[in-house]
C-alpha cells in the first residue's frame, strides 16, 4: 500500500520545513536587528520582533501540519476533524507559496512546493472515506447482490432507475 509511506515522508518534510521557516525568518529577524534596517521608516526592532514571531507562528503551524501527517502514518487511519482542515489548509499554502516562489525565486522552489502539494494531496486522497453503505474489503452486502427477475431494484440488479424520457413540446 501507498498511504504509509506517503503519510511518512509528509510527516517528515512539514517538519524539516517547519524548522526551515523558523530558521530563516529567525535569521532575517537578527540580520535586520544587527543592521538596523528599516524600511520606509519603520522601526527596526519592531521589524525584527515581528519577522521572529512570524516565524515562529509559521513553524508551529508546519510542525502542527506535520504531526497531523505523523499521526495518520502511525495509526493507519484518516486524518479527521481539525487534521484534515489542517492537511488542506497546508495544501492551500503550498499552492499559494508555488505561485509566488514561480515569480520570486524560480522553478526549483516551485517544484519542491508542487511536489510538496502532491504529496499532502495524495496523502488525502489515499485516506478518503469510501462511499456509505460499503465495507472497505469487506464482503458484499446484500446491496451488492445482483438482482434477480422478481427483485423490485428492477431491470437486473441495476439500483439506479432509468432517466425520464425526453419530451417535446
Amino acid at each position: 500500500m501507498v498511504r504509509r509511506p506517503v503519510a511518512w515522508i509528509v510527516a517528515v518534510v512539514l517538519l524539516l520545513e517547519a524548522l526551515g521557516i523558523a530558521a530563516v525568518n529567525w535569521f532575517l529577524g537578527v540580520v535586520v536587528d544587527r543592521q538596523d534596517m528599516s524600511l520606509a521608516g519603520l522601526d527596526p526592532d519592531t521589524m525584527s520582533t515581528s519577522s521572529k514571531i512570524g516565524g515562529v507562528v509559521f513553524g508551529l503551524y508546519f510542525a502542527a501540519c506535520g504531526l497531523v501527517a505523523l499521526l495518520v502514518a502511525v495509526r493507519d487511519r484518516p486524518p479527521a476533524g481539525l487534521g484534515r482542515v489542517l492537511l488542506v489548509s497546508a495544501a492551500v499554502v503550498h499552492a499559494l507559496l508555488g505561485a509566488f516562489a514561480w515569480s520570486l525565486m524560480g522553478w526549483p522552489a516551485f517544484l519542491y512546493m508542487v511536489v510538496v502539494l502532491a504529496l499532502i494531496v495524495l496523502l488525502l486522497m489515499t485516506y478518503d472515506r469510501p462511499a456509505a453503505g460499503a465495507a472497505p474489503g469487506g464482503p458484499a452486502g446484500p446491496q451488492d447482490a445482483p438482482a434477480g427477475p422478481g427483485d423490485p431494484r428492477g431491470d437486473g440488479g441495476s439500483p439506479v432507475s432509468p432517466p425520464p424520457a425526453p419530451t417535446t413540446p
